[in-house]
């Protein structure tokens, strides 16, 4: 299928996905392939792959919102689509029990997706007044409210500045406990203000000054760099030689930790540093890297969609090499952040 009818194929159905035509480019699905779609969301990557070439895709998705959806459109695709309602770590625990011993591609789009941002009840948005959730799934315990209104204020701010880059952390920590001691933060909106109130201009940034502690907030919460190691390393079980990985991310913690372990798996470390030091020589790469270097989105679909702006595709090929092992060498140099918070967060948490 040409790039325009992929195109139109997808939003036929009302959802183009940033980068799509880049990430399925990429993955190169062909005809009696299995592919899988390791966050399906509202199915727009799902629907080019399976528009490109007569093959089979296991969506996943550990949101039933997304899974419930996916039912009323899935079906067109006489039994190529097969909706799998878990989190992407466990693709391989979960393809093994469905028959698949192997797949020809796999493609992430990490972060939260358009239709749950668009869900002001699902509290993902600091743009729409809702309840403070943004839990992806039940299997998640705590919610955003519960975060904010009961961490420590030590415990926000470094959870604001390791997982959101969030450089007045302090100063928004200190807003947030001195509001909930007035009252309970318990809408997003009412959240937004407290941050902006203390973040105060931006300067020439362009992002809302929200962003970067909602993104904080919703990473820790769901797990989400945890999960992505999990789901990049079940990835690296589950291709088979030749076989492809795509990963499109839009924050900086999950570009370093896709690069990292592409270019680890690819034997390509370059000189090392004190934070990531090179490894023992002796595994044979597991893949050969398809980029340089991230491919960004074009100016085109940027101004279409400013989504795009911070959006970073990487991938890589797999080779005949057997899966490494991912031990705490492996963790230490990957760029997953493992933080120390007071024993009050872990016995809350």
């Amino acid at each position: 299928m040409t790039d325009k009818l992929q195109d139109d194929h997808s939003r036929s159905f009302g959802h183009v996905p940033v980068m799509g035509r880049q990430a399925v480019d990429a993955l190169a699905p062909v005809d009696g392939g299995v592919y899988v779609d390791a966050t399906m969301g509202g199915g727009g990557y799902s629907r080019m792959i399976l528009g490109r070439a007569g093959c089979t895709v296991y969506g996943f998705d550990r949101d039933p919102v997304a899974i419930e959806r996916a039912q009323a459109w899935s079906g067109a695709y006489a039994g190529r689509m097969v909706l799998a309602p878990h989190p992407f770590d466990r693709l391989e625990e979960v393809l093994r029990e469905l028959g698949v011993e192997a797949v020809d591609g796999i493609v992430f789009d990490l972060g939260v997706s358009s239709v749950q941002l668009d869900e002001a009840e699902r509290g993902f948005s600091f743009a729409k007044d809702g309840p403070l959730n943004m839990r992806m799934d039940s299997s998640t315990d705590q919610s955003a409210e519960d975060l904010v209104n009961h961490a420590s204020e030590k415990d926000l701010a470094d959870i604001l500045y390791i997982y959101g880059e969030e450089k007045k952390s302090r100063a928004i920590a200190r807003a947030i406990v001195r509001e909930r001691e007035k009252a309970p933060i318990t809408r997003t909106l009412q959240l937004a203000e407290i941050i902006a109130g203390a973040v105060g201009p931006r300067g020439k940034e362009k992002i809302h000054p929200a962003t970067r502690a909602f993104q904080a907030i919703r990473i820790f919460i769901n797990d989400e760099l945890g999960q992505l190691v999990r789901g990049l390393i079940a990835a690296e079980a589950m291709l088979k030689p030749a076989a492809r990985l795509v990963v499109v991310t839009f924050h900086s913690l999950e570009d370093r930790i896709v690069k990292r372990f592409l270019t680890m798996r690819a034997g390509k470390q370059g000189g090392g540093s004190r934070h990531m030091p090179l490894p023992d020589e002796g595994d044979a790469p597991t893949f050969t890297l398809l980029y340089g270097k991230a491919v960004d989105a074009d100016d085109e679909e940027v101004s279409a969609n400013p989504r795009a702006r911070s959006a970073r595709l990487r991938a890589g090929i797999r080779t005949t090499a057997p899966a490494q092992p991912a031990d705490e060498e492996f963790l230490s140099r990957i760029g997953l952040p493992r933080p120390t918070f007071s024993p009050a967060l872990k016995s809350w948490s």
